[in-house]
């Protein structure tokens, strides 16, 4: 079984070590698309393209089934990926507000880029699952990916835009983006696969929150689909 993977960079990598955790024997290709991260500030047709191009290329390499290992583009693009290649098993990331939700948590707060917030589906995700007594704040953070992608791109001359201490600035993004922000939140969800890189990063803002991510519930969809492939 051949699996594909694609996200804007290396934010995908925590869903493919989810699914190599409860799935051995596959071939996997990984989509690093780092030159277009973040895709969360890019236009419904420009996003399509970049990902379609992607798809394009992971069924060249013979994928059987592709992840999408990016909330942006699965809630802006994967129903029409489901249109264009009806024969393709698509497998999407969307924020874990239904986990949440069904945690019991009273107060959930969900970081995702501006793309995942703005989207209808994560509007619905919200609108289905949330309950009486409970509360969702959705929190965009523009160019938080963006600055954690850094932390992770090795390039002989350095990141465009380099900057010296890339810890110390993923701290300083995260400080300006959560500034005034409770810290009693019972769950945060980590609504961009870049974000579970820095995971430690983001609990010291939270010390009394379980964080989640889709990561499981993805990992588990990609086995299911193998099973019925046999």
């Amino acid at each position: 079984m051949k699996i594909g993977f694609f996200d804007s960079g290396h934010g995908g990598v925590t869903i493919l070590a989810a699914v190599k955790a409860v799935l051995s024997g596959a071939e996997y290709y990984y989509i690093a698309d780092a030159k277009h991260c973040p895709y969360g500030d890019k236009s419904e047709a420009e996003l399509y393209a970049i990902v379609k191009n992607n798809v394009e290329q992971l069924l060249k390499w013979g994928a059987e089934i592709i992840v999408v290992a990016c909330n942006t583009a699965t809630v802006r693009c994967i129903d029409k990926l489901r249109r264009d290649y009806p024969d393709v098993k698509f497998v999407g990331t969307e924020p874990a507000i239904r986990l949440a939700t069904k945690s019991g948590a009273r107060k959930i707060l969900v970081l995702a880029t501006p793309g995942t917030v703005e989207s209808e589906r994560t509007q619905l995700l919200v609108a289905e699952n949330l309950q009486p007594d409970q509360t969702i704040k959705l929190l965009a953070c523009p160019g938080l990916a963006d600055v954690i992608e850094a932390r992770y791109v090795e390039n002989g001359n350095g990141v465009e835009g380099k900057v010296d201490d890339l810890d110390g600035a993923i701290d300083a993004k995260l400080g300006e983006l959560l500034s005034g922000e409770p810290d009693e939140y019972d769950v945060v969800v980590l609504g961009c696969t870049h974000y579970p890189l820095v995971k430690e990063k983001i609990q010291r803002f939270f010390p009394s929150a379980r964080l989640v991510d889709g990561s499981t519930g993805v990992a588990e969809r990609v086995k299911d689909l193998t099973i019925e492939s046999v």
